[in-house]
C-alpha cells in the first residue's frame, strides 16, 4: 500500500527520540512521517495526547500506524480516535511490539483498560522483528509467531539493511 502518512508511535514512558533516525530515513524514501512525542503518559491519556498531536500535523490519509513495544496494545484506541476524526487507517505495523488483546476485566495488566473496537483490525497488519530485539524479548518472538498464525506479513530484519528500509518494504506489502 502507499500510505498518506506513517505515524510512528513510541512506547509509553519513552520519547519519540527512541525511534532514532527512523523518521528521517523514512522521509528519505519519500514517505510523510509523523512521530508524536508523548513522554509521560500511558493508556487512554497516551491515546488522547497522540491523537491531538496527529490532528495538529494535518496528516494525509490513509494513515499507517507503526507501534513499538508497549504502544502495540494501544493501537486500536489510536485507530478509533483517527476514524472518529474521519482519518482512515490503511494499515498497522508492529515493530518489536506487544499485540493488542481484547479487554480483560482483571487489573493485572494496566494497558488492558483500553477498549478494542469490535471490528479491529479493519486494515491490514504486519509485524517487524528487529535484530536488536531477538535476544531481548521472548514475548516479541511469541508476538511474531502469533502474527504469522494470523497470516500477517512479517519481516525479520537482517542487518546491515537499515531498519527503516525493512519497515518501508513491509508497509508496501500491506
Amino acid at each position: 500500500m502507499t500510505p498518506g502518512t506513517v505515524v510512528l508511535l513510541h512506547a509509553p514512558n519513552a520519547t519519540a527520540a527512541s525511534w532514532g533516525d527512523m523518521p528521517e530515513m523514512l522521509r528519505s524514501y519519500g514517505l510523510d512521517v509523523v512521530a508524536p512525542d508523548v513522554p509521560d503518559d500511558t493508556g487512554t491519556r497516551y491515546i488522547a495526547r497522540v491523537s491531538l498531536t496527529i490532528t495538529a500535523t494535518d496528516p494525509a490519509a490513509p494513515l499507517v500506524l507503526v507501534a513499538h513495544g508497549a504502544a502495540g496494545p494501544l493501537v486500536p484506541g489510536v485507530a478509533l480516535a483517527q476514524r472518529a476524526a474521519h482519518r482512515p487507517v490503511g494499515g498497522y505495523v508492529f515493530v518489536d511490539a506487544d499485540l493488542p488483546r481484547p479487554l480483560r476485566h482483571d487489573h493485572d495488566e494496566p494497558q488492558n483498560d483500553v477498549p478494542m473496537p469490535p471490528d479491529w483490525p479493519e486494515a491490514p497488519c504486519g509485524y517487524l522483528w528487529t535484530h536488536a530485539d531477538r535476544l531481548a524479548s521472548p514475548e516479541h518472538a511469541q508476538a511474531l509467531r502469533e502474527a504469522r498464525l494470523r497470516a500477517w506479513p512479517t519481516t525479520e530484519h537482517d542487518p546491515p539493511t537499515a531498519v527503516a528500509q525493512s519497515l518501508s518494504e513491509l508497509i508496501a506489502v500491506l
